[in-house]
């Protein structure tokens, strides 16, 4: 059997075939160039001319999805990874969530220590709240509970010292320390917290 009698008599509804399924006219070209040479190296396996048809097209097929499957994984091209630039507004702020970021710390630890624990394991060390229930031998809806009573506990912290404005996602847009003698600031302070 030679590969070139072979291919000579289906080549036309290969194509056609191929270019069904394949919309891009170079890359059915490739694809058709791919089960030629397929044809050619496997050629010895093919034991009976009357199935070679048959067989190019399981081939064909296999060839087509192939293409689909390398055309999934490849990387995306360069300037679709490529983020733009940071507006002046949102590098501002990034800054203040930064910058009150670095102060959180230190509200932590005014947290009674079961809600401390809590959320610097998961908001610090990065563990799952299902982690953290393994972790504490408490069950998971307890260690939501926990996360969930912290949080508003620490924002109670944050907000009983510093006006915070955020925007609806929660970023920093701005703050400043309250008054010591304003209602709002129910705890005398020896320090400003942020």
């Amino acid at each position: 059997m030679e590969a070139e009698s072979i291919w000579e008599k289906v080549q036309a509804k290969l194509k056609a075939f191929v270019r069904a399924k394949v919309r891009d006219e170079a890359s059915a070209d490739d694809v058709l160039q791919e089960i030629f040479i397929k044809m050619y190296q496997n050629l010895h396996q093919l034991r009976a001319e009357e199935k070679a048809e048959y067989w190019l097209f399981r081939i064909a097929q296999n060839a087509v999805n192939d293409h689909f499957r390398q055309r999934k994984t490849q990387a995306l091209p360069v300037p679709a990874l490529v983020e733009p630039a940071p507006t002046e507004e949102e590098e501002q702020v990034q800054a203040l969530t930064e910058e009150v970021a670095q102060w959180l710390p230190f509200m932590l630890e005014l947290l009674p220590d079961k809600y401390r624990q809590a959320l610097y394991l998961t908001e610090v060390e990065g563990i799952s709240q299902r982690e953290l229930a393994e972790k504490l031998g408490i069950s998971y809806s307890g260690a939501k509970s926990r996360v969930q009573r912290g949080r508003e506990k620490l924002r109670d912290i944050v907000l009983q010292c510093c006006e915070v404005a955020t925007d609806k996602y929660g970023n920093v847009l701005g703050y400043q320390p309250r008054e010591a003698g304003s209602e709002e600031n129910v705890e005398e302070e020896e320090e400003e917290c942020c």
